[in-house]
């Protein structure tokens, strides 16, 4: 079993900064990306930033130069520092796992994605 646990959400004005975590924990044998997504009231889920072990980082067009993804692989965290905020990052934001390779050797792996349970945003006028 593993689980995403996020932080770092609030209440913030207009212009300020947020710092977002997300920590994975259980039967983690490997683990390549992380990711940030979030979703709007009556809007769909859509792609924040994603970081991957060794590869590229890409980010939403609307977050691009605002927002930093970073991870520490030592501690199954990862990170999401948001400034500039606007009223419309507003959202719940959702850590996700989308490639983990989960178990151990003795009752063998499995690939699966796992995502957090979300953190809430808001962002004031």
């Amino acid at each position: 079993q593993v689980q995403l646990v996020e932080s770092g959400g609030g209440l913030v004005q207009s212009g300020g900064s947020l710092r977002l975590s997300c920590v994975a924990s259980g039967n983690i044998f490997s683990m390549n990306a992380m990711g940030w997504y979030r979703q709007a009231p009556g809007k769909e889920r859509e792609l924040v930033a994603i970081i991957r072990n060794g590869g590229p980082i890409n980010y939403g067009n609307s977050v691009e130069g605002r927002f930093t993804i970073s991870r520490d692989n030592a501690k199954n965290t990862v990170y999401l520092q948001m400034n500039n905020l606007k009223p419309e990052d507003t959202a719940v934001y959702y850590c996700n796992a989308p490639s983990v390779v989960a178990g151990e050797r003795r009752t063998g792996y499995k690939l699966v994605e796992v995502w957090g349970q979300g953190t809430l945003v808001t962002v004031s006028s």
